[in-house]
C-alpha cells in the first residue's frame, strides 16, 4: 500500500526554506546523475529519499564485491550477480520510494551519447570518476546553460563544486586542464565511506536549495574537506574566469570529442572499449566463448574468464577487459574472442 505523501515527507516540509511548496517544486523536477558508484549511490539515495520527481541514473559499470564498502545502494547479491549498477541502483531505489521515476541506463555517457542522456535534465550531478567525463558534462552544462555539480572524493578526501553557467565559475574556470599525475584514485588511495557521503550530502543540499528555488543559498566556492585530517578549503567560484575556454571563449572540445581517443581506462586495472552499434546475442556468444574459458551471463552483462583476463560484455558492445591496463592487449582480447 502506497505510503501517503503528507506522511512520507512530513518532516522535511516542516524545514521551513523547504515547506509545502518546496516540496511540490521537488515533486516536479527533474534529475541526471552520471556515474552511480560511491558519491552517485549516496546522492541518489538522498535525492530519491527527499521526494524528487524523476531521476535518470546513468552508469558504465556492475557492481563487484569491492565496491560494497561506500557505494550503498549495492547488496552481496548484486554484486555476485553482477549487475549493472544503473540497474541493480534503480531496483534498491524504487524499493524505498516507488513515488519517484528512476530511469537506469547502462551506458558510458560520451560526445556522441551526451545529449540523449542529458538534455531534459533540470540539474546534472557528478558521481563519476575521471575528468574527462566530468569535463564532458561541464561543456554540455555550460553550453546549454544547465546546472551542474562538480564532486569527487578519494582517500579522506572529498571536494563539491556548484556549477551555475554564466554565474558562477565552470569545472575549466578552476583546472583549465586535468591534473593527471597529480590526483589519487581510489584504486591507488583507497577511501572512506564516510568521505563519499559527506561530499554527497553537502552536493546533494545544494541540488535541493536549487530545485526549490533557494538559488540565493547556493554556495559559491570550490569545497574541499579532509575527513582525516579535519582540514578544509574554499576557493572562490564566483565569477566564471574571462579567459575560461568554455565560459568565454566557448571552445567545447570534449563535447566536439576532440579531447582523446575513443578507448578509455577504467580503472581497477581495466581497459573499457567502446563498440557501440555491435548488438551482441548473449546465447549466441556463449556458445561461441566455451571452448575457450568460463562464461555465464544474465539478462544485462556477459562475462568471460579465461585467465589471467576477464571480459564483460555489455548487450551494445561495450566491453570492460580486466586484467590489463594495455591498450593493445585488450584489443587484441576483444577482437579475439568478440569479433573485429
Amino acid at each position: 500500500m502506497p505510503i501517503p505523501l503528507d506522511d512520507r515527507y512530513s518532516r522535511q516540509v516542516l524545514f521551513v526554506p523547504i515547506g509545502p511548496e518546496g516540496q511540490s517544486r521537488l515533486r516536479q523536477s527533474s534529475v541526471v546523475i552520471v556515474g552511480c558508484g560511491a558519491t552517485g549511490s549516496a546522492l541518489a539515495g538522498l535525492l530519491v529519499r527527499a521526494g524528487i520527481g524523476r531521476l535518470r541514473i546513468i552508469d558504465r559499470d556492475y557492481v563487484e564485491p569491492s565496491n560494497l564498502q561506500r557505494q550503498s545502494l549495492f547488496d552481496e547479491r548484486d554484486a555476485a550477480e553482477s549487475l549493472p549498477k544503473a540497474v541493480a541502483a534503480s531496483a534498491k531505489l524504487s524499493s524505498f520510494n516507488s513515488d519517484v521515476q528512476v530511469e537506469p541506463c547502462v551506458a558510458d555517457v560520451t560526445p556522441g551519447n551526451v545529449r540523449e542522456y542529458l538534455r531534459d535534465a533540470q540539474m546534472i550531478l557528478d558521481g563519476t570518476d575521471n575528468f574527462e567525463t566530468r569535463y564532458l558534462i561541464n561543456d554540455f552544462a555550460v553550453s546549454n546553460r544547465i546546472p551542474w555539480i562538480y564532486s569527487a572524493a578519494v582517500g579522506s578526501y572529498g571536494v563539491t563544486l556548484t556549477v551555475q553557467p554564466g554565474e558562477t565559475a565552470c569545472l575549466t574556470c578552476l583546472f583549465p586542464a586535468p591534473p593527471e599525475g597529480l590526483v589519487e584514485t581510489c584504486d591507488t588511495a583507497g577511501i572512506l565511506n564516510s568521505a563519499v557521503n559527506l561530499v554527497a550530502s553537502l552536493a546533494a543540499s545544494e541540488a535541493l536549495k536549487y530545485l526549490v528555488g533557494a538559488k540565493d543559498n547556493l554556495r559559491r566556492t570550490l569545497l574541499s574537506w579532509d575527513v582525516w585530517n579535519n582540514e578544509h578549503a574554499e576557493v572562490s567560484a564566483e565569477h566564471p574566469r574571462q579567459d575560461c575556454r568554455t565560459c568565454a571563449q566557448h571552445d567545447y572540445v570534449y563535447l566536439l570529442g576532440k579531447s582523446r581517443p575513443h578507448l578509455t581506462l577504467c580503472g581497477r586495472n581495466s581497459v573499457q572499449i567502446h563498440e557501440h552499434g555491435r548488438p551482441i546475442d548473449f546465447a549466441e556468444m556463449m556458445g561461441r566463448l566455451q571452448p575457450h574459458g568460463t562464461v555465464r551471463y544474465n539478462e544485462f552483462v556477459l562475462k568471460f574468464w579465461r585467465e589471467p583476463y576477464e571480459i564483460t560484455l555489455f548487450r551494445d558492445g561495450r566491453a570492460i577487459v580486466k586484467g590489463t591496463t594495455d591498450t593493445a592487449v585488450a584489443r587484441s582480447l576483444y577482437a579475439r574472442f568478440v569479433g573485429s
